[in-house]
């Protein structure tokens, strides 16, 4: 907008399904989004004469927070289905002190829910039915995993990697118990070590026009340079 004073932005929370609905009720013009459209989703942009587009416009870490005094510093992937699926439920079975877990998650509309749900709990073994233990706290927002987080010894959550704010310690990360464990940052994001990691998204009712386009084009240009000071993966490097 500082670019160009004519026009206006104004941008509403509420996580990628509800970015969604708006799209494909006509009341905005660009969701964000943090997975892929479902098919579901995908029927109807049809069915209401649309023609969705798709682009990458940054890549995230999902990092997982616990708060500073717990002594874990890093799980694996099977470690972390097995707390979010509350089969493990005390931090002394993964290393830590004696204490019970308390779960935090967003809320099933989030795209950061649905990403995680896919690739963590379920390992992205496309027939796996596990769910989030019903203990489970969900939260509205980046900011109430946050809070929770930090005033909470004993809890532990995820977030996009530019939602982390201070007074959260990120856990390493392995593939495999046993396994290198990663801390996520741009590095490890862009070389694929970090093995939570995934692309975000703008999508558009059709081929964007006018206005629009020339916002998209921005962001996949100079608007770039802005990535990394946000906390996420700018698409390339740049000098």
């Amino acid at each position: 907008m500082a670019l160009h004073p004519e026009a206006g932005i104004s941008v509403t929370g509420g996580g990628t399904g509800t970015g969604m609905a708006a799209l494909l009720n006509g009341t905005v013009q660009v969701a964000n989004a943090s997975r892929e459209m479902t098919a579901e989703e995908a029927a109807t942009a049809r069915k209401n004469g649309m023609a969705p587009v798709r682009r990458t416009v940054a890549l995230d870490a999902i990092a997982v927070v616990v708060n500073p005094s717990n002594p874990v510093s890093s799980l694996s992937l099977p470690q972390l289905s097995a707390v979010f699926t509350g089969r493990v439920r005390r931090w002394t079975e993964v290393g830590g002190d004696d204490r019970p877990m308390v779960l935090l998650s967003r809320e099933s509309n989030s795209g950061t829910y649905t990403y995680f749900l896919e690739n963590v709990l379920r390992l992205g073994v496309k027939a796996s039915t596990d769910l989030f233990s019903p203990e489970t706290l969900l939260m509205p927002s980046s900011e109430g995993i946050s809070v929770e987080v930090r005033q909470n010894p004993n809890a532990i959550g995820y977030d996009g990697l530019g939602y982390v704010t201070a007074g959260q310690k990120v856990l390493a990360v392995s593939r495999a118990t046993g396994g290198p464990a990663i801390r996520p940052s741009a590095a490890t994001v862009k070389d694929g070590t970090y093995p939570v990691a995934r692309p975000l998204f703008m999508y558009t009712a059709r081929e964007p026009e006018g206005a629009v386009k020339e916002y998209l084009d921005w962001i996949a240009g100079d608007g770039q340079s802005l990535v990394t000071g946000l906390g996420f993966v700018p698409l390339r490097d740049l000098p």
